[in-house]
């Protein structure tokens, strides 16, 4: 196998974009770098690297070779699909980047990581996994939210694993801490083709439809 490209970038562009993604040409998948978990977690990573690549859309990835990460950049190459990682040098040096990448763009830190992930993916999926998913996640949920980008979001609700999160989206509905406008803002599917089926049909909400006008302040 040929030896990945690296680009050591610098700067990630900024990019935005006003309509709905109908075609994906790439999806980044935020998911564990653990390997001490349950069988069906990497069955999952697999089918979902599986149906992505048969349907010619491109990973992008946290460019790790461990974990769920590891599982479906391995999923891609075996269907000949496109890989593209992105990973803080910190964690190259630990020789952590996965040796299949289609490119692997090594950055300073995790901002630009995250930056260049959303600006190379048309949509984003969220997989099981730690801190670092959870973290990444929210991230692109909130710049939908607020239209920095227009890109739809999923997760692949793996076991349940993801069941007390959703609960808690709604439970912050119910409460007033997010507008009901959002309350679907996160597609959510227990399989990779019913996910990929339904991001095609997701939708980001206008924010002037919904973003509350200050009340007039007095002189």
């Amino acid at each position: 196998m040929a030896e990945p490209q690296i680009s050591a970038h610098r700067k990630a562009r900024y990019r935005v974009s006003r309509r709905p993604m109908k075609t994906f040409h790439r999806i980044a998948v935020y998911c564990a770098s653990s390997n001490q978990i349950d069988p069906a977690y990497a069955a999952a990573a697999t089918a979902m690297g599986h149906a992505m690549a048969d349907q010619n859309i491109g990973l992008v990835f946290g460019g790790g070779s461990v974990g769920l990460m590891g599982t479906i950049a391995d999923a891609m190459i075996d269907r000949g699909g496109e890989v593209i990682g992105v990973i803080p040098q910190k964690l190259q040096d630990l020789e952590l980047g996965h040796p299949g990448c289609t490119a692997l763009h090594v950055v300073d830190t995790m901002h630009e990581r995250k930056q260049m992930m959303m600006d190379f993916a048309d949509a984003f999926i969220a997989m099981p996994g730690g801190f670092g998913t959870l973290e990444e996640l929210f991230e692109v949920v909130t710049w939908a939210q607020l239209n920095f980008h227009m890109k739809p979001v999923g997760i692949l609700n793996v076991e349940g694993f993801y069941d007390d999160l959703v609960r808690f989206i709604h439970h912050a509905v119910d409460k007033g801490f997010v507008r009901e406008e959002l309350r679907h803002l996160i597609t959510v599917d227990k399989t990779p083709m019913g996910l990929l089926e339904n991001l095609h049909q997701a939708t980001v909400p206008d924010l002037a439809t919904w973003l509350p006008v200050p009340p007039t302040r007095g002189t």
